[in-house]
């Protein structure tokens, strides 16, 4: 019988036991659409989770853009080849529920294999948006994002406006951009990402505590009618056709607007609305000024404003028709990922909410947010009342359909070819069709 020796032989039964061990883990495999700095990041969470234990490895795949991935995924799940764990963005939320018999429920997956996962450990606006009527959470909780506001303290100073005192009201929006228009400061005064969608109805509608949908915004069920022409909608577009024809508002394009951030980059527009996660890059970029932070503007004369904000990002949903084996590597890595230390280290990193309490606490007690002005803005906001049916997300089938026609008759406004109440009306109507598809297929 062959027997190892000396240095060699030790060698050869290190690599066989390696090997060995290798062969033992158990992959887990995970979707996600996040590229650049932000992918990588993602991919150093899976590589530390892997090295923090021997059973499991979580192997992460760029599936494209997050319609995209929904799109790649559900053909995955036809072809019986789907992963473990898909990252899917908050209007795609209706879709996942409907989707009958391809989703593990993340409160059952948790149940089932003996962790102690307690959803009031996660942000109540975080929570109350992906869970069921009965309160049971569906999807975990990754990337969340709620907007906020971004301005030019600079250019403020250079107006003769106080430069720690962000505008706080739509009102402001309008004088401040005046002021600093007049004065040489700016070319213009804000520009808005998502300005027909996320922030401009959907964001809209919470902070003011005004429905945008029948059926709690879509959590009550599929028979939900969307109602976001009313008369204090109708007042902020009309605002905006006023704005934009006056300078005050740029226009940067449909969703997230390629000209938006451009825009304040270079100081041509001295205020900005965009996504807590934008923070890293609005100050790697904004190099030539001081960035303030403020909360989202709302109409002055309104009493329940501000209510809350909703968030965006995305969550992780857990797929069926794996083995209960891989579930539970499935389920130790979602704990993994929830833990304050690595939540807290993603927060600081991206500027992605910290979605538990745990997680914004460690990061208060390292002292991020006194060491970083403005990074618990977005916290604060979504915090600022408890959620009510009007503020706590918007839930409906084929939301990102919906988001393109609201799009596209925000600009027939701004052309010119539509009044606000018409252009509004005419998406409410479009959306409700399209509202009504997705009820008969989902039956």
């Amino acid at each position: 019988m062959h027997k190892f020796t000396g240095a060699a032989g030790l060698a050869a039964f290190t690599l066989l036991l390696s090997t060995s061990v290798a062969l033992a883990q158990t992959e887990i495999t995970w979707w996600h659409s996040m590229g650049g700095e932000l992918g990588e990041r993602l991919e150093a969470i899976a590589a530390d989770f892997n090295a923090s234990q021997a059973d499991y490895k979580v192997v992460p795949s760029y599936r494209g853009e997050y319609e995209e991935s929904m799109v790649n995924t559900i053909a995955a799940f036809r072809a019986g080849e789907q992963p473990h764990i898909v990252q899917v963005y908050e209007v795609g939320t209706g879709t996942m529920m409907a989707a009958k018999g391809a989703v593990y429920p993340i409160y059952q997956l948790m149940a089932d294999h003996g962790s102690n996962f307690d959803p009031s450990a996660y942000l109540p606006v975080v929570t109350g948006y992906y869970t069921d009527t009965e309160g049971n959470m569906l999807s975990m909780p990754f990337n969340s994002s709620t907007p906020i506001l971004y301005y030019n303290k600079t250019a403020f100073e250079k107006a003769g406006l106080d430069p720690d005192v962000a505008p706080a009201t739509w009102e402001d929006i309008e004088a401040f951009s005046t002021q600093l228009i007049e004065a040489g400061a700016a070319q213009c005064g804000v520009a808005i990402t998502y300005t027909a969608t996320w922030i401009g109805t959907e964001n809209f509608s919470a902070l003011h505590d005004i429905p945008y949908g029948t059926l709690e915004n879509g959590f009550g069920g599929l028979g939900t009618e969307l109602t976001f022409n009313s008369p204090l909608h109708v007042r902020l577009w009309e605002k905006l056709k006023q704005w934009q024809d006056s300078g005050v508002f740029a226009y940067g394009g449909p969703a997230g607007g390629a000209d938006n951030a451009p825009r304040f980059y270079s100081g041509e527009c001295a205020i900005y609305l965009a996504s807590s996660a934008s923070r890293a890059g609005v100050l790697a970029n904004a190099r030539d000024f001081e960035v303030g932070f403020g909360m989202l503007p709302v109409f002055a004369d309104v009493e329940a404003a501000p209510q809350n904000s909703i968030i965006g990002g995305a969550t992780l949903w857990v797929l069926n028709g794996h083995e209960d084996a891989e579930y539970q590597g499935v389920a130790e890595f979602l704990t993994y990922l929830s833990s304050a230390e690595v939540q807290a280290a993603w927060h600081q990193a991206t500027g992605y909410l910290p979605v538990t309490n745990a997680a914004y606490e460690l990061s208060r007690e390292q002292g991020y947010y006194d060491a970083n002005p403005g990074a618990d803005i977005a916290i604060q906001q979504i915090n600022l009342n408890p959620p009510t049916a009007n503020s706590k997300g918007v839930r409906f089938g084929n939301m990102p359909q919906i988001r393109t026609v609201a799009d596209e008759e925000l600009q027939a406004l701004l052309d010119g070819s539509k009044t606000a109440q018409e252009a509004l009306d005419s998406a409410v109507a479009r959306g409700n069709d399209i509202l009504r598809e997705f009820e008969a297929a989902n039956q």
